[in-house]
């Protein structure tokens, strides 16, 4: 059985076809594509454990790509350019790249990097698992008292409310999406999950309709309270709301 996907996104055909074929001898899931147009169609059939994005591609380059995939899907980043500026490399670690490579490309460090992502990848997910259990294992803990900094969430109502009392109106999206959040107990939610709960369907990771209602979500939040929301983006998993809630108004407490 194939190991995770990687996606090299690369107009060289004979690097492009290189890399791909040293990665599936590698054990990976490796596959193709010559710019982001094709790596879009891609991931609306597939899920991409790593995207390697050369800088310089047609069209769209690399940056604008990895801006795009961090915000709008969980895959892990390698850039590979040319250039061996220190400029390039600090603005595509600051746009969200996990790793950077300069052409020529050593197949084998190639290697090296990618495993070394998948690695951090999985630990990472693992860390944000062990923190939300150790979250709610404290608020369970804490007895009764842990209420007064819990945010409160009426489903009758349709309302947020801060611990300072801040009241927050939901639409019926903002409402679906933090009922679900909240139900999840501090654990990530992931966009399958979400996608389900708003829309009914599996997620299509082309889709960002997802990411424009936890923006509105985010910004009404952050604009009523003064302050950053408590909804987070979980790499490679979805979102969470990371501050103690309670649903009220229903009989639970």
């Amino acid at each position: 059985m194939a190991g995770p996907t990687i996606v090299v996104v690369e107009d060289e055909n004979s690097l492009r076809s290189d890399m791909v074929e040293y990665l599936s001898s590698c054990g990976f899931d490796a596959i193709g594509a010559r710019d982001g147009t094709e790596l879009d169609r891609l991931l609306q059939t597939r899920t991409a454990a790593i995207v390697i994005l050369d800088v310089n591609l047609p069209d769209e380059d690399g940056f604008k790509i990895a801006a795009r995939l961090r915000d709008h899907h969980g895959a892990g980043i390698i850039m590979v350019t040319a250039r061996s500026s220190t400029v390039d490399r600090i603005v595509g670690l600051e746009i969200g790249a996990d790793a950077y490579l300069v052409k020529p490309v050593e197949l084998r460090e190639l290697e090296a990097q990618v495993k070394s992502l998948l690695r951090r990848l999985s630990e990472r997910a693992a860390e944000s698992a062990a923190q939300s259990a150790n979250g709610v294992a404290s608020g369970e803990a804490a007895g009764d008292g842990a209420d007064e900094a819990r945010w409160s969430l009426d489903p009758t109502e349709w309302s947020l409310t801060n611990p300072a009392g801040i009241r927050i109106s939901l639409t019926s999206m903002e409402m679906k999406l933090t009922s679900l959040l909240a139900a999840q107990a501090r654990k990530p939610a992931t966009r399958d999950q979400i996608s389900q709960a708003l829309y009914n369907r599996r997620w299509n990771p082309e889709d960002r309709s997802i990411d424009t209602v936890v923006g509105r979500l985010r910004h009404k939040v952050e604009g009523a309270i003064g302050g950053p929301a408590p909804l987070k983006s979980v790499h490679g998993v979805g979102y969470v709301f990371s501050a103690p809630i309670r649903v009220v108004g229903t009989g639970q407490g």
